[in-house]
């Protein structure tokens, strides 16, 4: 039997602890596995493309456990009553090959790439940003806006949308949440939003090659978390923000943001900086305060290995719902596989309900 999550343990989990906590300590195992990043086996994505969206495999394996990530990207979903982005991994045991957790990824990508940010911006941004814009308040918006009030402080959080619905359900969500000391303004564009902002966010959908941010609304100091580019032929900052002669670009895993990230559009030789060369300390996050520091952020599988591995410990160390499913044949003699189907399963191998599976 292999140990199953499902949105109900996720909900349970973040009910108990807060979804700040949760952030907060998977950014805490990002930065560990960032720290020992020679470890890992790394790859970009494996990725299928269709004119609607994008459906993606991520692995991660650092010798002794191997995830891999199962995710799409479809734009165009919502007008169906569906998800943008839902996901689903695995957890497994290197030397035996048997997975130890089946787990949804879909909550747990938003928070994981909430905590990456904020993760990011913890070592890039200005030591005293307190006001965050917020471009794009579709599904991963309050996961970023927790993330960022609980990790940096953000005070004053400034929201646009061109969907004026998504930022009513966020600035409503943000209202039931009654984050201490956080300040929500509603703004009429982009630019508007950017005005007085130490801090800028864009998680977009468009997979298209669209211009979130010019080059006009940057000021110096500004540190931008560019989330909502992550396949080729979708950006949101117009590259000129990229060459400014102040700006700093970091990157999670440089091969595979060549071919998804912001840098998409520059030059093979541009000169960028890897994660894990600022949490060592090899590289500063920012050279002064007026330089400007750009995440380009596209999501990378071993984010999500640490994340994974976080929830998996939080699942193990407290009570409540525990599932399995029988996803592995148990057999008395390991050679005998056809056992299985001569004989009535027992009724200990039953499967989870379907309700429970695909709640």
């Amino acid at each position: 039997m292999v140990d199953f999550i499902g949105i109900r343990r996720v909900q349970e989990l973040v009910g108990d602890l807060g979804p700040a906590a949760i952030i907060a300590g998977m950014a805490g195992e990002i930065e560990a596995d960032y720290r020992r990043w020679r470890e890992f086996e790394k790859s970009p994505r494996h990725a299928t493309h269709s004119a609607v969206g994008v459906i993606e495999l991520m692995p991660a394996c650092d010798g002794r456990q191997y995830t891999f990530k199962y995710v799409n990207g479809h734009p165009k979903n919502t007008s169906k009553g569906l998800l943008t982005v839902m996901a689903f991994g695995m957890l497994a045991d290197v030397e035996t090959g048997y997975p130890l957790v089946l787990s949804e990824m879909t909550l747990t990508t938003a928070l994981r790439t909430a905590a990456t940010s904020a993760l990011a911006a913890r070592w890039m941004a200005r030591r005293n940003s307190r006001v965050m814009a917020l471009i794009g308040n579709g599904s991963q918006a309050e996961f970023q806006a927790i993330g960022f009030h609980a990790m940096l402080g953000i005070r004053e959080l400034r929201l646009y949308d061109t969907d004026p619905a998504a930022t009513h359900k966020l600035q409503a969500n943000l209202a039931r949440l009654d984050l201490e000391g956080l300040r929500v303004v509603r703004c009429g564009s982009t630019a508007e939003a950017l005005r007085g902002a130490d801090i800028v966010t864009t998680v977009t959908a468009d997979k298209r090659n669209a211009t979130i941010l010019t080059p006009g609304m940057i000021c110096p100091g500004m540190h931008l978390n560019a989330v909502g580019g992550d396949c080729p032929g979708k950006t949101e900052l117009h590259a000129d923000i990229l060459l400014r002669p102040d700006a700093r670009v970091v990157v999670e895993f440089e091969p595979q943001s060549r071919i998804e990230g912001e840098i998409q559009q520059l030059p093979a030789d541009f000169p960028v900086i890897e994660l894990t060369e600022i949490v060592t300390g090899r590289q500063p996050g920012r050279m002064s305060g007026a330089e400007v520091t750009i995440f380009d952020s596209v999501g990378f599988a071993l984010q999500d290995f640490s994340a994974l591995r976080h929830l998996y410990r939080l699942h193990q160390e407290r009570r409540g719902g525990h599932a399995e499913i029988d996803l592995i044949p148990d057999l008395e003699d390991p050679k005998d596989l056809f056992s299985v189907v001569a004989a009535p399963a027992p009724a200990r191998a039953r499967p989870l309900p379907v309700a429970e599976l695909t709640a």
